[in-house]
C-alpha cells in the first residue's frame, strides 16, 4: 500500500492516544476513517477533530469519518461493526487493532478476572478484529492488518506476566497471519507493531495488584513514572506505524527503546531477564 489517498481505514482504540493518532494522521493522507472506542466521550472528541483537521495538507480527497461504540472483547460487537463500516463506506482496507489495556500485578495475586480481563481486551480483541475484517479486506485486494503489540512482546517484564502473555500472543499470531497471506498472494498483509514508551494515559488507566505494595498503590505516581520513561508521542507513534505499512515491513519498531529492548531480546534473553528483575529487586517497582 503505497498510497492511503481514498483507502478506508478501521481503528480500534480510537479515543485517544495512538489510535487518536492514527486517525488524525490518516485522514491528513486524504483516508477515510472508521472508528471504535468503549470511551464514547474520547471518541466523540476524535471525531471531531478529524473533522476539524481533515484535509489540512491540502489533500483533495473529501474525507469521511464514522465513530460506533465497540468493545473488542465482544467478538458479535466487532463482527457488527467491520459490517457496519463495509456498508456505509463500501469497502475496507486497512484494521489497526490498537485497543489496548494495562494490568501491573504480581502472578501469586493476580486474580483470574483482571487476567481474563486483560487477554479479552489486548489478545482476544485483535483476533476479533482480525478476523472480523480480513475478508473484506481481502475483496479490495489492496489491504493491510497492523496489529499493536509491544515491547513488552520481546521480553518477560516483571509484573507484567498478563501483559506479556497478550502481547507475545499478538506477536505470534500476526507473524504467522504475514507469512500465510505471503503465501496466499491475495494483496493483504500484515504487520506487527511494537510501542515503545508512548505517551498515553494506558498507565493511569490500568488496574494494579501488587503483593507488596498491598492495596497503596499510588496510581497517580505511577502514571508520572511512565509518562517520564515514555519517550515518544502519539503523533510520532503513528507516522512511524503508517511508513511501516507503507513499506509493508513484517515488524515495526517504535521508538528508541524499542529498538534496544529488541538488541537485548536478540542479544541475550538470560541476561535481560537477569538485569530486568535485578532492576525491579532494587527499586521495588517496575515499567508499567
Amino acid at each position: 500500500m503505497r498510497s492511503f489517498t481514498g483507502k478506508v481505514a478501521a481503528i480500534t482504540g480510537a479515543g485517544s492516544g495512538i489510535g487518536r493518532a492514527l486517525a488524525l494522521e490518516l485522514a491528513d493522507r486524504g483516508c477515510h476513517v472508521a472508528l471504535s472506542d468503549v470511551d464514547e466521550i474520547g471518541l466523540t472528541e476524535t471525531a471531531r477533530l478529524v473533522d476539524a483537521a481533515a484535509g489540512r495538507s491540502g489533500t483533495v480527497v473529501p474525507v469521511k469519518v464514522s465513530a460506533a461504540p465497540v468493545d473488542v472483547a465482544e467478538r458479535a460487537a466487532v463482527e457488527t461493526w467491520a459490517a457496519a463500516v463495509v456498508e456505509e463506506f463500501g469497502q475496507v482496507n486497512l484494521i489497526f487493532n490498537n485497543a489496548g489495556v494495562a494490568l501491573s500485578a504480581d502472578v501469586h495475586v493476580m486474580s483470574y478476572e483482571n487476567f481474563r480481563w486483560l487477554m479479552d481486551i489486548n489478545f482476544w480483541g485483535v483476533v476479533h478484529g482480525t478476523l472480523a475484517f480480513l475478508p473484506h479486506l481481502k475483496a479490495t485486494a489492496d489491504g493491510h492488518v497492523a496489529n499493536i503489540s509491544s515491547v513488552f512482546g520481546l521480553l518477560g517484564i516483571p509484573t507484567q506476566s498478563a501483559y506479556n502473555a497478550a502481547k507475545f500472543g499478538v506477536r505470534g499470531f500476526t507473524d504467522a497471519l504475514r507469512t500465510e497471506l505471503d503465501i496466499e498472494r491475495c494483496g493483504v498483509s500484515a504487520t506487527t507493531v511494537h510501542p515503545g514508551g508512548i505517551k498515553t494515559n494506558i498507565a493511569r488507566n490500568g488496574r494494579f495488584e501488587w503483593a507488596a505494595h498491598d492495596d497503596a498503590v499510588d496510581v497517580e505516581q505511577v502514571a508520572l513514572d511512565f509518562e517520564r520513561f515514555a519517550k515518544t508521542t502519539p503523533e510520532k507513534a503513528a507516522q512511524l506505524i503508517l511508513g511501516a505499512v507503507e513499506k509493508n515491513k513484517r515488524r515495526a519498531l517504535i521508538g528508541p527503546d524499542a529498538h534496544l529492548f529488541d538488541l537485548a531480546a536478540r542479544m541475550s534473553p538470560r541476561a535481560s531477564q537477569w538485569m530486568l528483575g535485578r532492576l525491579a529487586a532494587r527499586t521495588g517497582t517496575t515499567i508499567v
